[in-house]
């Protein structure tokens, strides 16, 4: 079984370790940051629509959505949505997360091609995310206790399935990080944080995109070890 093969732990700990550290600093800084207010005081929502306004951007509705941390930006029906604490927080966190945001309606009105790109993926990784591990078990089961023939054809079909979710996953990052450059220059060019605010801004989006690159990390080394594990990468199939 995987789960006490020992290359795969060496494979799956630094993902998984990386990812506990990107949530918890996440939170911790999220958390610190919710609990200072800025000078203008303005409200997350409010920090959004100065920048959409200051952008000429226009048709872009804001938002309030339910849970944690849960604000996104969605290019199909042009709403930016943002969690209760950003929303009608009025805190450096709710303005950097919501600038963060509207950095996504800029690419969208800019017609940045990572975020073009993450579009055309986001079905296809709808349908590979939930397929692609167990079609990898079935086919590796096949290879190594029916010996079938077709467990080889299986495990590439799971092994191009989650190629598409890793592929997803590394355009993602770009897409983040161009977006908090855009959110912390609309910030300062409006004027919408003062001073250190701007450091309490950026450190929350820096937070944040770490996560990113823990997933982004943790599904290229899963990635790796099915690779080396079919015999696909190493010249050898460990069984």
């Amino acid at each position: 079984m995987f789960a006490i093969d020992p290359l795969y732990l060496a494979f799956a700990l630094p993902g998984l370790v990386l990812g506990l550290w990107a949530q918890w600093r996440v939170r911790s800084t999220f958390n610190r940051y919710a609990q200072v207010g800025t000078q203008r005081g303005l409200s997350g929502a409010e920090v959004a629509l100065a920048i959409l306004r200051t952008e000429g951007i226009t048709g872009v509705r804001v938002e309030p959505t339910e849970g944690w941390l849960s604000d996104h930006y969605s290019p199909s029906e042009r709403a930016l949505r943002l969690s209760p604490d950003v929303f009608h927080g009025r805190s450096i966190a709710a303005a950097g997360v919501a600038a963060h945001e509207v950095g996504h309606a800029i690419q969208h009105a800019r017609a940045y091609p990572a975020l073009g790109m993450r579009s055309l993926l986001v079905p296809v990784v709808q349908i590979a995310s939930p397929l692609a591990m167990p079609i990898l078990l079935a086919g590796f089961f096949l290879s190594s206790y029916a010996q079938s023939s077709l467990g080889s054809v299986v495990v590439l079909a799971g092994l191009g399935l989650f190629a598409m979710v890793v592929l997803f996953q590394l355009v993602t990052l770009p897409v983040e990080f161009d977006a908090s450059r855009r959110a912390l220059a609309a910030i300062q060019a409006g004027g919408l944080l003062r001073g250190p605010e701007n450091d309490g801004a950026r450190e929350v989006l820096s937070a944040a995109a770490w996560t990113y690159v823990a997933a982004a990390v943790s599904s290229l080394l899963t990635l790796l070890y099915f690779l080396i594990r079919s015999g696909l990468l190493g010249g050898q199939r460990r069984e």
